[in-house]
């Protein structure tokens, strides 16, 4: 059994170039933070700044874990960590042919996608910013999700065809 060549070069892709983006939002947030007058290179102007963006409450665990966690909390990390989390699992689990593997990806997929929706809202109406960065990852996350739809569907049919 195997899957077509494209959906592993394809995932690869995306993941390694996710896995980038979150290095360096992590890398800006960490360098602001220490930093207060860096300007990091995707800061083009006052409404282009993904700085702004990483460093805003946002930033850290959706703008959400601060309601249950306190804001410094271990459980309160920056997005770019738990991107780094998601892609190296769905470059890790991208390498099993198992059904379950294949379900968790399109689930991670389809909850990478509501978060970005979230975000990018975020983005334009509250903050009124454009992150390249940000959008970037969001249209990798998309991209993962047709990636992963269509595996399950490969997966589907390799059961079918074996019995």
């Amino acid at each position: 059994m195997s899957l077509p060549n494209w959906e592993r070069k394809v995932r690869v892709f995306l993941c390694v170039f996710g896995l980038a983006l979150s290095v360096y939002a992590l890398h800006v947030e960490l360098s602001r933070e220490s930093d207060p007058d860096y300007r990091a290179m995707c800061d083009l102007g006052e409404s282009v700044s993904c700085s702004k963006v990483f460093t805003s409450r946002w930033g850290r665990g959706f703008g959400l874990v601060q309601y249950f966690a306190a804001k410094d909390s271990t459980l309160n990390q920056p997005n770019s960590v738990l991107g780094l989390i998601f892609y190296s699992l769905q470059m890790g689990l991208g390498l099993s042919l198992s059904n379950k593997a294949a379900a968790f990806l399109v689930f991670s997929s389809w909850v990478s996608v509501a978060g970005s929706v979230y975000l990018a809202s975020i983005l334009a109406f509250v903050l009124g910013d454009f992150c390249m960065v940000c959008v970037s990852t969001y249209i990798i996350n998309f991209a993962l999700l047709y990636t992963n739809l269509k595996r399950r569907k490969a997966i589907d049919g390799m059961k079918e065809k074996t019995g």
